[in-house]
């Protein structure tokens, strides 16, 4: 008997744990449910709520397979301990995680313990992340042969093996009430592929021009992100079925491929940068907590007003029309674009000159989609301190007049705003009489803006910070592949709100 444990890739298809322990035997199929991991401060109620969809999913796709999914609540090291003594199991199987720091730490304890136990953990690729990297260099082609081998197909059945589990915990146990997200999308992995299917007979079309824009992105991106980053999809089955999408649209005529060939080549370049970006963090974990370059190791950003303008960026109350609706249709939905995402962040670690770690915090309990390696080298990118990107500092008013030209989104996220006619609505404390409720801007944009850019280039200056600069390069850098975002020393450029033709945008 083998014990399979399921972490962020709850699903039976394409599952190589599973489908292995499957066909040697009896399985004990394991969701451990961890509450100190929940009293994480990167963790959220709506995490949970769409965890408990997926897992409820899980559950009987398992039970149609013979049997069902057993869930454990409290320390994994006692768990696993418990289940393998009780049981007589030796070897337990599981997908490679790169989550976030209380999960790094959960796994060297996991492996102490089997080491000492003699217990055999096998661990399985997912994303094509790989373990002890001593390089960049072709890692690209390993992805790419990885995506291209075959969908491991779920087992026929499993045998049933009687073990018992726990009860599914109230969030009030775990902390967790009061995160209301009411347009969150469901959990599991049917909604995933109702989502993959319409984007890619349909709604993709328009992709590549709509995906900045939070007019149009939530109906033409995606909206993918949650089932990779709980696993319910995996990165293989996408990559492979938008690979069949661009071999039928090459067959239409002229007229039927407009939009499409563009779009899902731009679709294809973020499966890729997706896994680029959690390489990162399996190399450097510590990127949760610290910057990739150490001239900001101790970069103070310390002032009176933080605090204050921290709690009102997260509220949408900064005065800026664009930053706050889309703060507020976060809140409601759990999710943003990622211009959008690049923009809150800029303007959070720039114009209110936030240390960088208390709005990735914030964001990160608000994704539904929270992916730490994607998420922390995006918020420590948009803040400027990767120290290898080029400094991008987002001009809220003029993403405001090119993303929301005619007030759509605001309107609808900021009601205080409504009646503001559309000459007004980018910069309502021009006439503050017509929307008495909504607060004048926290800051000057152009004055912030132009001491947050004098600030940053003042650092770079310095040899040491290019020479540090390079070495972030050669450990984190992408090397070739058309696919890849490029990632190089910093240059003196700074873009006040176009993104640069490479910059990222995961808009899955």
């Amino acid at each position: 008997m083998e014990i399979v444990w399921f972490k962020r890739d709850l699903r039976i298809h394409d599952h190589a744990p599973l489908a292995t322990a499957a066909a040697k035997g009896p399985v004990i199929p394991l969701y451990i449910l961890e509450p100190e991991l929940w009293q994480q401060p990167d963790m959220a109620g709506r995490h949970y709520d769409f965890l408990a969809e997926c897992l409820g999913e899980l559950d009987r796709d398992l039970t149609a397979l013979g049997q069902p999914l057993v869930l454990r609540i409290g320390d994994a090291v006692e768990i696993l301990s418990t289940l393998c003594s009780v049981h007589g199991v030796t070897t337990i199987r599981m997908h490679q995680e790169t989550w976030n720091g209380w999960t790094y730490n959960r796994d060297r304890r996991v492996r102490a313990w089997a080491r000492s136990a003699g217990i055999h953990i096998v661990e399985e690729m997912q994303f094509g992340i790989h373990r002890r990297m001593m390089s960049r260099r072709g890692w690209a082609g390993k992805w790419d042969a990885m995506m291209a081998a075959p969908i491991i197909p779920a087992p026929r059945s499993l045998m049933p093996v009687h073990v018992s589990g726990d009860g599914w915990p109230d969030p009030c146990q775990l902390g967790l009430a009061g995160d209301h997200c009411p347009q969150r999308q469901p959990g599991g992995r049917q909604a995933g592929l109702e989502r993959l299917s319409s984007f890619l007979s349909h709604r993709g079309r328009a992709y590549r021009f709509s995906m900045s824009s939070p007019v149009t992105a939530p109906a033409n991106c995606s909206r993918l992100s949650p089932y990779l980053a709980f696993g319910t999809l995996s990165m293989r089955e996408v990559w492979q079925a938008q690979t069949r999408a661009r071999e039928e649209v090459d067959q239409r005529p002229a007229e039927a491929r407009r939009g499409w060939t563009q779009s899902l080549k731009s679709f294809n370049s973020r499966l890729h940068w997706h896994c680029h970006f959690m390489q990162k963090l399996e190399d450097e974990p510590v990127a949760e907590f610290r910057p990739f370059h150490p001239a900001y190791h101790d970069f103070d950003k310390s002032h009176a007003d933080a605090g204050a303008w921290l709690a009102a960026w997260q509220a949408g109350q900064t005065g800026y029309p664009l930053v706050d609706a889309c703060m507020r249709h976060l809140d409601a939905t759990g999710w943003l674009t990622f211009r959008m995402r690049a923009m809150v962040m800029s303007f959070a670690a720039y114009h209110l000159w936030l240390d960088w770690r208390g709005p990735a915090l914030h964001l990160a309990r608000r994704f539904t989609d929270y992916e730490p390696g994607i998420h922390y080298s995006q918020c420590q990118m948009q803040s400027g301190i990767t120290g290898i990107n080029t400094i991008r500092i987002y001009n809220p008013i003029k993403q405001s007049q090119d993303q929301d030209p005619d007030g759509e989104f605001i309107r609808a996220w900021v009601p205080e705003l409504a009646a503001m006619p559309d000459t007004l609505i980018h910069t309502p404390w021009l006439k503050p009489s017509t929307a008495p409720d909504y607060p004048p801007p926290l800051v000057d944009e152009r004055r912030a803006r132009r001491a947050a850019a004098a600030a940053m280039f003042a650092i770079r200056k310095s040899g040491v910070h290019a020479r540090e600069a390079a070495a972030v390069v050669e450990k984190h850098g992408s090397r070739g592949g058309r696919h890849f975002v490029s990632d190089r020393g910093p240059g003196r450029r700074i873009s006040s709100g176009h993104a640069a033709r490479n910059q990222l945008e995961l808009d899955l």
